[in-house]
């Protein structure tokens, strides 16, 4: 998995540690027993995948690779 540098771009560790930080509130607030900062920290998660995606969308992702045809007497 090392290989194909599944994950290691900028829109990845960003959207991720935001995400993280979100889950962090939330369980803080889950241990304090405050509803209302539970589900903020869940509007943070949910913030960090939409700059992952938008980071990504921006170029700062994996590029996505178009699948190559097979050539006719090869072996895939």
């Amino acid at each position: 998995m090392s290989g194909s540098s599944h994950g290691h771009t900028p829109a990845a560790w960003t959207g991720v540690t935001i995400a993280f930080i979100g889950f962090c509130i939330s369980g803080a607030f889950t241990v304090m027993a405050k509803p209302v900062g539970f589900w903020a920290g869940l509007g943070v998660v949910v913030i960090g995948g939409i700059v992952g995606m938008a980071m990504s969308a921006a170029g700062l992702g994996k590029p996505k690779r178009k699948p190559h045809a097979v050539q006719p007497g090869s072996q895939a």
